[in-house]
């Protein structure tokens, strides 16, 4: 499912949203090798640190963690690690794309 540029402001902070934008068709396509392995690095990054977040969250709620959260609380991180997923697999395909352009 596709998320909204409202939505995705609302969800991602400044530097998340450049790293998004910057796997949209044409920067992504003006972006240089050792740029893409950098960006590709830095959304896998983030997105585990998403993921890891909602899970710990998850894991408070269900009474198993530390702290204390409220439900649905890791609901902001699910979409954030979504949107950060999208942009991801867009880089990883243009990489793809790249290697067999070469080959």
């Amino acid at each position: 499912m596709s998320t909204s540029r409202r939505q995705m402001d609302r969800i991602l902070d400044k530097s998340e949203m450049e790293l998004v934008d910057q796997t949209r068709h044409p920067a992504l396509g003006e972006i240089a090798g050792k740029d893409l392995a950098k960006l590709i690095k830095l959304l896998r990054e983030r997105r585990d640190r998403a993921r890891d977040i909602a899970k710990s969250q998850r894991r408070n709620v269900r009474g198993k963690g530390t702290g204390t959260a409220k439900e649905g609380a890791e609901r902001g991180n699910k979409e954030k690690m979504s949107v950060l997923s999208q942009a991801l697999q867009r880089a990883n395909k243009e990489a793809a794309r790249r290697v067999n352009a070469e080959a």
